[in-house]
Formats: C-alpha cells, structure tokens, sequence
C-alpha cells in the first residue's frame, strides 16, 4: 500500500489516479470522437523497461493520455481498440512522459496529471511565452534515466506543438546515452479535436489516429547526433520533405469524413 516509485509518489495513488482520469477521458477518444489505432500490437511485445517512445505533438494533455489508453489497453490484449475501459483496472504504473516544468505547475489539474507521470523538466529555449538560452540541467537528464530504468518514458522530440520544427539534441543525447528501445508514434486530428491544452473539446466527429511504429535501430556507437536527429523526424513524418499541398479533393474527402462518419460505442 505504502510502495512508491523512484519519484516518492505512491503507487496506489497513481494507480486510482489513472483509473479515474482514464474513465473520465475514454469517450473523448470513442464517443465524442474516433480513435482510429494501428500497430498497437507492437506495445506486447516491449520490455519492461528502457523503452522510449518519440512522437509528434499536437496539444499539451490530450496526446499523452490517448497513449495511456491506447498502451495499457493493447497490454489487456486489445488490439488496435480501446473498447471497454476495464483495462485501466490493472494500470501499468512505470509509464512516463516528459513535460515542461512550468507546464505542469500551471493549475491544479496539471499538478495531478504530472503525479501520474510526468518527468518535469526545465526547456532551455523557451519560458512563459518568452524565448531563452540556458544550460540543460544534468539533473533534468539524470531523471529522464531514472525513468527510462525503471520503465517507459514518452518523449515529444520537438518540444512544441507546432508542427514540423525540429527536433531537440537533447532527445538524441539521451539515445546515444541510455540505449533506449526506440519506438516512433505518429498522432493526427487531436490538433482539430481539442484546445492548444487538450482539456477542452473543439469539435466532435474527428477522426482522431495514431499509428505506432516498429522500433528503430540505431548504431549507438557510429551514429551522429545528427544521424539520430534525421532519423527521428522522419519516423514521427516531420522531417521537412514531408511537407505537401495536398490536394483539394483529398482535404474535402478527409472533411467529410470527419463531419459524417457515425461512431460505435
């Protein structure tokens, strides 16, 4: 009962923390709107720990929790779905994500979404809204190793919401260092779901997707940091020769879709 994890939060706390926010966030991904899942096969198939998941970012909550569902959901031997929110009963407590300090200290329900997972950490280029300069603090570092040691850790590598910036060298430092199980995630619609915060619905009858990748492979020794940079962005499809004008017959279909498509329950 009294058990913690390596950041002194307990255990059980965190484990009804996650049955409760999980409860009151599943029809936001199948009900108000569609999540639409592949590869989530791969989630089974990861060890315990040192697992590190890069994606792109779309709003500040709304991504990570969807990961919740979707990983403890594919570990109950659901597939591609999160029908049923009784997979949240038996939680996996070793699950992270790294958020920015100030994020999470920004209002009471940012302090306890951080209580069920999140690895503060101080950004070096921005800060309330204002452009900065400072040093990675080796603590921040030394956290996100602690996390990665003791189970998995979800990274947004950008470290904005803002698509196709690029990626931080912070994330491939922490590759080169820690050897982590590398697998890329790629999100769509939560951008047109939700607010900037992901706390408030926008719009209903998006569909909503993430596609899970396998993992990648790294020469840890021989690979640059610049290697790894390159190789991120185009496993979460942000490198810049993924920007495109997309035709205007696959918008107005990809539109329709979103405002007629009927959801089960």
């Amino acid at each position: 009962m009294l058990k913690k994890n390596p950041f002194g939060h307990y255990l059980i706390l965190k484990k009804w923390l996650i049955r409760y926010l999980g409860f009151m966030s599943h029809r936001r991904y199948r009900g108000f709107n569609q999540l639409h899942i592949e590869g989530s096969e791969i989630i089974k198939n990861l060890s315990e720990k040192n697992v590190l998941f890069i994606s792109n970012h779309q709003t500040y909550f709304a991504d990570v929790v969807a990961m919740f569902h979707v990983f403890n959901a594919s570990l109950s031997g659901r597939i591609d779905n999160i029908k049923n929110v009784g997979y949240l009963w038996s939680p996996k407590l070793n699950i992270y994500y790294v958020a920015a300090k100030e994020t999470m200290r920004a209002g009471l329900l940012p302090r306890i979404l951080a209580y069920a997972g999140s690895v503060s950490i101080e950004r070096t280029w921005r800060e309330s809204g204002k452009n900065v300069k400072r040093q990675v603090k080796m603590s921040d570092i030394s956290n996100i190793g602690l996390a990665l040691n003791d189970g998995w850790v979800i990274t947004f590598p950008q470290g904005t919401t803002k698509p196709f910036k690029p990626v931080r060298k912070g994330t491939a430092h922490i590759i080169k260092h820690y050897k982590p199980i590398v697998v890329p995630i790629v999100i769509d619609g939560f951008r047109r779901s939700f607010d900037k915060k992901g706390l408030m619905i926008k719009k209903r009858g998006i569909l909503q997707s993430m596609i899970i990748k396998k993992p990648l492979e790294f020469d840890y020794e021989k690979d640059s940091v610049e290697n790894i940079l390159e190789k991120i962005e185009y496993a979460i499809e942000q490198h810049p020769s993924f920007l495109k004008v997309i035709p205007k017959e696959e918008l107005e279909a990809k539109k329709k879709l979103d405002v007629t498509r009927q959801w089960e329950f």
